[in-house]
């Protein structure tokens, strides 16, 4: 299990960020997260070297999912973004009857119309704002819908009916995926249509364009310390490469989260940038650069003693302590860095 974050007043302090207090609640009466996480995340199916067990870890966020042998190692190459939560009440015919509720006051961004669009399934988006630029959280797989996109909720505010929408879910696994993320692009839908010959059903709010933070570390530590934010969760993130990225990207994702800027703003146009990622793809980082580079290039991995595809959700490939971007990991920093 990865190191849970345990951030202090200081480093919210040291962040620089003029936050709004957060209260975040979780999205359901299943309060088991903090004594009993067996109780709290819903079980995966897994089939590995001929046993077929129910682990309830691969709900958790992470890289819990797909295990596959290298060498004397196990390594788990599939990420999962969000929190999977299991009901606590069903009707007699097995359906789920938990509401799922807000985990802070915001604004519904996105409310699907269909449950048959996306591997979500019905799913409902809430934008909240902190002080820090928008985050966005994310309920999956509902059974229904009971708010309409421009609502303004509550903490707490009834969303929706715990489900198994979406794509592999059945219903003795019903739950809700839950996600807290940063928005990546206000021009996602021209990227999108450059990149995928399927149509696009949801617009900016499409889940390619929302990138997850450590969800289940922020709630175990607002829980030890309610003063932590999710801006220095994520400055408190470990980092998994970086990136070098032409000076005339837009970097619009500096302007919507100021905080990730490391160093002064440059007052002209920068030869580059750097913009340093967690493993999973969360941009932790950006400074201007001296580096001059065509096209988005890795300058640094970490060495985690796998191939690096393993561990980056495909973004970089090699191993040891050089990588390079795979076409989907350049497509994927062309995103979020506005290069294109």
């Amino acid at each position: 299990m990865r190191k849970r974050l345990d951030l202090s007043l200081f480093t919210f302090f040291v962040l620089g960020c003029v936050a709004q207090a957060q209260n975040m609640l979780l999205p359901t009466d299943n309060r088991a997260l903090f004594d009993q996480p067996a109780e709290f995340f819903q079980f995966v199916d897994r089939d590995f070297e001929g046993a077929k067990t129910t682990p309830w870890e691969g709900g958790q966020f992470g890289f819990v999912r797909d295990p596959r042998r290298l060498g004397s190692r196990i390594a788990y190459a599939r990420f999962h973004e969000g929190l999977d939560i299991k009901p606590l009440q069903r009707d007699a015919r097995g359906n789920p009857q938990d509401e799922v509720r807000a985990i802070a006051d915001g604004v519904v961004m996105y409310a699907a119309a269909a449950a048959n669009l996306s591997n979500y399934g019905r799913y409902i988006v809430v934008q909240h704002d902190w002080g820090q630029g928008p985050f966005c959280s994310l309920y999956a797989h509902l059974a229904e819908s009971r708010v309409v996109a421009g609502q303004k909720v509550k903490a707490g505010t009834t969303l929706g009916l715990l489900g198994y929408t979406g794509s592999g879910i059945d219903q003795r696994r019903a739950h809700v995926h839950v996600e807290l993320n940063l928005f990546l692009s206000s021009r996602f839908e021209a990227w999108h249509a450059a990149n995928f010959a399927t149509p696009n059903h949801h617009g900016v709010f499409n889940g390619l364009n929302l990138i997850g933070l450590d969800l289940q570390a922020l709630f175990l530590a607002q829980h030890k310390n309610p003063a932590v934010t999710a801006a220095s969760a994520v400055r408190a993130t470990e980092s998994g490469y970086r990136v070098a990225v032409p000076g005339n990207a837009t970097m619009e994702i500096v302007k919507k989260y100021p905080w990730l800027l490391d160093g002064p703003r440059p007052s002209g146009k920068s030869a580059g940038w750097e913009v340093t990622f967690s493993r999973w793809g969360l941009p932790l980082a950006v400074k201007a650069s001296n580096i001059v580079v065509s096209q988005p290039t890795v300058i640094w991995v970490k060495d985690a003693g796998i191939p690096h595809y393993t561990q980056t959700r495909g973004c970089v490939t090699g191993s040891g302590s050089t990588g390079k971007l795979t076409a989907e990991g350049l497509n994927f920093v062309k995103l979020v860095c506005g290069w294109f």
